[in-house]
């Protein structure tokens, strides 16, 4: 594949190294958040000009990049709300991959000038007010375009493991019968019972809700599996796509569920675990 030159479209070139990562095997989770910085950078550059045709060169002008991570790093340039405000600084992390994909980029058309990556920050955590905040979104307004019952779903596992300390793959494995509602709330878990607040009991009983008018649908006897796929599984063989259900939803299908629709109210992504340290939900 011939290197874009100085006088080459820039969303061109955008375009070459996205299929040059692809050929050299990067992730496709690699690939996405390079693509989705370096056309960040681009659609920033033909705002400041007036015009989409920017050539390498132009795009690739330090003074450029400079403004560019400057209105980032502000807030200036963010595509959607957050918890904190649509013109929200950038985290320190997202500063760091948007360095790191113009870096990668000016590696691949052979320029100088690599700008300095700072080490990664400590993971983004969130104050208690700020966990209840999530979990109420989360059931209550749901981020746009999300599926009301994944999100949902997605808010009784993060209250569960905000409420209990536990992990996705620990919480991902119980049924419903593991619940108890009434009175003391409580959960079973592997080595015993931990209390459940008031809020978490509210989004599991919403959670149920759903998850029985799911289950619905089955023939059959309830499988008892608390967290179920909420969508029908892709048909395989020429069979019928499997029916939510019937099988329980995998920890990484939650994991996806969550990083996405968190991500989307936060604007950075968040692990299930951060969540663990605070129980703001009790």
């Amino acid at each position: 594949m011939p290197i874009p030159d100085a006088q080459s479209l820039a969303s061109g070139a955008v375009n070459d190294f996205i299929r040059d990562l692809a050929s050299r095997q990067f992730s496709s989770t690699t690939q996405r958040i390079r693509r989705h910085f370096l056309d960040e950078y681009l659609r920033h550059a033909q705002e400041t000009t007036g015009t989409i045709q920017i050539t390498v060169g132009e795009l690739m002008d330090p003074a450029r990049a400079d403004a560019w991570l400057s209105a980032a790093a502000a807030g200036k340039i963010r595509t959607r709300n957050t918890l904190y405000g649509s013109d929200a600084a950038a985290y320190l992390n997202s500063m760091r991959v948007r360095i790191d994909s113009c870096n990668a980029f000016a590696d691949f058309l052979g320029l100088p000038g690599r700008r300095d990556s700072p080490p990664p920050a400590r993971g983004f955590s969130l104050t208690p007010a700020d966990t209840e905040r999530v979990l109420h979104d989360l059931t209550v307004r749901r981020p746009v375009h999300a599926n009301a019952a994944t999100s949902l779903r997605t808010a009784a596992l993060a209250a569960l493991v905000a409420d209990t300390g536990r992990g996705v793959p620990e919480l991902a494995g119980l049924n419903v019968s593991a619940l108890h509602l009434d009175g003391d709330a409580r959960v079973e878990v592997t080595d015993g019972s931990c209390p459940l607040g008031d809020a978490t009991v509210q989004i599991l009983t919403r959670w149920l809700r759903t998850r029985a008018a799911i289950t619905a649908e089955l023939e059959g006897s309830d499988p008892g599996y608390l967290w179920i796929p909420t969508k029908p599984g892709r048909p395989r063989g020429g069979r019928p796509p499997v029916k939510p259900g019937l099988t329980p939803a995998a920890v990484r299908t939650l994991h996806a569920a969550h990083r996405t629709l968190v991500s989307q109210l936060l604007g950075t992504p968040l692990r299930p675990g951060a969540l663990r340290d605070y129980g703001a939900v009790r």
